[in-house]
């Protein structure tokens, strides 16, 4: 009978291969697309027999989801990391847009873009990946909330950090065939200056009965019409 001080070598062993796997997953996806992914290459890649594939991730769809979520933990975690860098001020906005615009056009996104194109013709992998999508999407949406230290329940915040994620993803797009990023670089400089206008807060009107001067000494105070 195993003892606990074997179950832990066999634990670290058992994480170890299935990030070995994950992670040639989502090279295999970067270099070969979906087609050319297949689990024999990725065994193969990640130096892994195929039955413990088999073992940990039985199905193509079961294997590539796993990768894409874990590489999307692995990158909110850097996000942070990188964050915690960031200057207060004016500027912080301007460098969470490059590293937000940076995650969208890195091998996450190229891995993740190759899943949903596959995705509408493959309903295993849809059914697998859509709530997959949605729940990236969510903690994406809130890491950038709290990169940008917004408060979501200002009317207009919400909606300003869901088109910039949106707008990032479609120049990440763009940039898939060809080097987009003068392109990029000239839109995003204008959409921060437009960013930082949505997510500062309105002073509200100015106050158009300002207090009444004080009267002279010995003097009484005239009343307000």
């Amino acid at each position: 009978m195993p003892t606990a001080s074997t179950r832990v070598p066999q634990q670290e062993r058992s994480r170890a291969t299935q990030t070995r796997l994950l992670e040639a997953t989502v090279d295999c996806l970067v270099e070969h697309g979906w087609s050319g992914t297949t689990t024999t290459v990725v065994a193969a890649r990640a130096g892994v027999s195929r039955g413990a594939q088999l073992h940990h991730y039985p199905t193509k769809a079961a294997l590539v989801t796993a990768a894409v979520v874990h590489l999307a933990d692995r990158r909110a975690a850097e996000l942070r990391g990188e964050a915690e860098a960031l200057p207060a001020g004016p500027q912080r906005l301007d460098r969470v847009i490059d590293l937000l615009g940076a995650a969208f056009t890195g091998p996450l996104f190229v891995a993740a873009l190759e899943l949903w194109v596959a995705a509408r013709t493959d309903p295993e992998l849809r059914d697998a990946l859509v709530p997959l999508e949605a729940r990236i999407g969510r903690e994406m949406h809130r890491l950038t909330v709290a990169l940008l230290g917004v408060d979501e329940r200002r009317p207009g915040v919400r909606e300003a950090v869901q088109a910039t994620l949106d707008l990032l993803r479609g120049l990440g797009v763009a940039n898939l065939l060809s080097d987009d990023s003068a392109r990029r670089t000239a839109l995003l400089h204008t959409w921060k200056r437009q960013l930082a206008t949505l997510l500062t807060p309105d002073p509200g009107p100015p106050d158009r009965h300002p207090p009444a001067a004080e009267s002279p000494p010995g003097e009484p105070a005239h009343d307000r019409p």
